[in-house]
């Protein structure tokens, strides 16, 4: 009787799987992607971030759901990435959002904005505060769907072929800066110039720029700019934590089976932290390498961060006063701002500022 009963539950459960496996394919089936990077494939940190999402969305998938990663300029030129998405020649890419200020100046809260979030307080605002809602609101007008894909924490201020010591000496220097911060810089006298990651150097070297800023010391270490301009400033205060994406064709993103969106979601998230954490890890290293081949650090003085911070604060008033979606993000993260650094001021800085203290005392 026993026996009996066995084989009729064992039946049971072999018709069960012979009717889930079925299901199982039809959820997971055979889907290749394109992403096409923005960066160099010699910037291993930002490039790898769109090499760490394709390995951890294959691996979940069996090898059902491949993605296959793109260097700027095998498809389309670093700050062609978002035009390839919404015209549909890729189904995604990984890029910086405020490259495309020209076609919008909202597109700078993606990355960064003079003044803004760190990079904690990007992931909060973006994760919990409603901050991709918002972006993702106003990127579906370019048939972009975005997730975040990665942090530099905060910049270095760039390098420079002479001393800035003063707001007089920013008048009439020609400066590679990206985004929003461009058109900051212009209200103090700087000449910004839109220039992708692989062609900074020359531009500097020949003196076609006067200044160039990056990301920080492990990526500017390989891109050589210390060889062609001494200076090294900081910080960067226009990119106080600056945030990658990946932006995904939105046709192409709802045309995703439910648990690839998951599963992208969650490497995306992966690549988002493991970006952050490279950078932390590799960044003390290159800079002692860089000062001690000979680079100068400096700090921008107290009266070019107070203009730069004034100038700041004149350009979101002015493009809030002619932009609705542009203002409607800038009074969300500006709120958002005032909270996290009631907090911060608290433990974060208290502890850092002490723990700093302390190693310069040797202490520590």
């Amino acid at each position: 009787m026993k026996r009996r009963q066995f084989l009729k539950v064992a039946g049971a459960g072999g018709a069960a799987s012979v009717i889930a496996a079925p299901a199982i394919a039809q959820s997971m089936p055979e889907v290749k992607w394109r992403v096409t990077s923005s960066f160099p494939k010699s910037l291993d940190t930002i490039y790898g971030a769109s090499e760490v999402l394709s390995k951890a969305v294959s691996e979940a998938t069996d090898g059902k759901f491949q993605i296959q990663v793109f260097a700027a300029g095998e498809i389309v030129p670093a700050l062609q990435a978002a035009d390839a998405v919404t015209n549909g020649t890729v189904e995604m890419c990984h890029t910086a959002s405020y490259y495309y200020v020209g076609k919008d100046p909202t597109f700078a809260f993606g990355t960064a904005v003079p003044f803004g979030l760190n990079a904690r307080q990007q992931n909060a605002w973006f994760y919990h505060a409603g901050g991709m809602d918002l972006l993702n609101e106003f990127y579906k007008k370019y048939n972009i769907y975005a997730l975040p894909g990665g942090n530099t924490g905060c910049q270095m201020g760039g390098w420079f072929r002479k001393e800035i010591k003063t707001v007089a000496d920013l008048q009439g220097l020609k400066m590679r800066i990206g985004g929003f911060a461009g058109q900051v810089m212009s209200k103090l006298g700087v000449v910004p110039q839109q220039i992708g990651g692989g062609d900074i150097y020359p531009a500097l070297e020949k003196g076609t720029i006067d200044a160039a800023e990056w990301v920080g010391p492990a990526d500017d270490e390989k891109l050589g700019f210390n060889k062609v301009a001494p200076y090294y400033y900081y910080p960067g205060w226009w990119e106080g934590g600056a945030s990658l994406h990946f932006f995904m064709n939105t046709a192409k993103w709802e045309a995703l089976p439910k648990v690839y969106k998951s599963i992208l979601t969650t490497a995306a998230g992966l690549a988002n932290i493991d970006m952050q954490a490279k950078y932390d890890a590799r960044n003390p290293a290159a800079l002692k390498r860089l000062v001690g081949g000979g680079a100068q650090l400096r700090p921008f003085s107290q009266e070019i961060l107070e203009a730069c911070l004034k100038a700041s604060k004149e350009v979101y008033a002015e493009t809030s006063a002619k932009n609705p979606d542009f203002k409607k993000i800038y009074d969300a993260m500006s709120a958002f701002r005032g909270d996290e650094y009631l907090w911060f001021q608290i433990a974060e800085y208290t502890y850092d500022n002490f723990l700093i203290r302390a190693r310069a005392g040797n202490m520590l």
